[in-house]
C-alpha cells in the first residue's frame, strides 16, 4: 500500500491523464479496477485502459433502475474492448425490504429516503465491488459539482478502509471529455444526444437546458446542492 506522503512525493498532480492512470496500474495491477457508471468521462478512462493493459478490471453497479441506453452501452463496450467486466447488484433481500417498507419510488418522498435508496443500490454494491482491491478508478472531475472541487488524482479513501482512489480527469473539462471520445471512436451513452449530462437511474435523471448545471438533471425535485448518492463522498465545509 501506499500512504498520503508517498502520493504527494509523487507529484501526480502535474503529470497527464494517461501518465496517472499508467502509475496507478503499474502499482497497483491487478488489484485495481475502474468504477464504470457509463458516463462520459467513464469510457475515455476504459478506452485508455485498453491501450495500456490487457484484459483491464472494470465494474458497473447495476442498480436494476438503469436506462435502456445504459445496457445497450454496456453491450457495446463489451463488444469493442476486451474486459475484465463484473457487474454488481443490489442485495435483493434488501431491496425488497426497502420497497415493501417505504414504496417503490421512496426517493420522491424525502432526501432521507433518496439517500436509503442510494446506498442499497449503488453504495452497498459498491463496497463488495471494492473487496481485494488496492485501489479503484473513477471518472470524477472538479468542474462536475462544487462537492468535486478539491478532488485530488490520487487520493487515499478514508471512507473505503484507506485504498487508493485515482481520479485521472480531475483537472479535465467537458470539452476535454467529447474530444477524446471523438477523436478515438469511443462508445458513448446515447443519453448525451438527447440532452441528459449526467446520468444515473432512469427516475432520478432527466435531460437539462442548455444553460443549465449539468447536476440539475440528477434528483432534480431536490432544493439541495449537495447533489450526491454517497458513493463519492466527502465532507463539504
Amino acid at each position: 500500500m501506499i500512504n498520503k506522503d508517498e502520493i504527494e512525493s509523487l507529484n501526480l498532480e502535474k503529470k497527464d491523464a494517461l501518465e496517472v492512470l499508467k502509475w496507478g496500474i503499474e502499482k497497483f495491477h491487478p488489484k485495481i479496477a475502474l468504477a464504470c457508471s457509463l458516463q462520459a468521462e467513464d469510457v475515455v478512462i476504459l478506452d485508455m485502459m485498453s491501450k495500456i493493459v490487457s484484459k483491464p478490471k472494470v465494474f458497473v453497479i447495476d442498480t436494476g433502475r438503469l436506462h435502456q441506453e445504459t445496457y445497450d452501452l454496456i453491450d457495446e463496450i463489451r463488444q469493442k474492448y476486451d474486459l475484465d467486466l463484473r457487474i454488481y447488484f443490489p442485495d435483493y433481500r434488501e431491496v425488497e425490504e426497502m420497497v415493501n417498507k417505504y414504496g417503490t419510488n421512496l426517493f420522491y418522498k424525502s432526501i432521507e429516503y433518496r439517500k436509503m435508496c442510494c446506498g442499497v443500490r449503488k453504495v452497498n454494491p459498491l463496497k463488495r465491488a471494492l473487496e481485494g482491491l488496492d485501489a479503484w478508478i473513477t471518472g470524477l472531475r472538479r468542474e462536475q459539482n462544487f462537492t468535486r472541487e478539491r478532488i485530488r488524482k490520487v487520493e487515499i479513501d478514508e471512507v473505503n478502509g484507506g485504498i487508493v482512489k485515482i481520479n485521472p480527469l480531475a483537472d479535465w473539462s467537458w470539452e476535454q471529455v467529447w474530444e477524446y471520445i471523438r477523436q478515438n471512436n469511443v462508445p458513448y451513452n446515447k443519453l448525451y444526444d438527447k440532452g441528459y449530462k449526467s446520468i444515473g437511474c432512469l427516475p432520478c435523471t432527466r435531460p437539462v437546458k442548455p444553460w443549465e448545471h449539468p447536476r440539475a438533471g440528477r434528483w432534480w425535485w431536490e432544493q439541495s446542492g449537495n447533489k450526491e448518492c454517497g458513493l463519492h463522498y466527502r465532507e463539504v465545509k
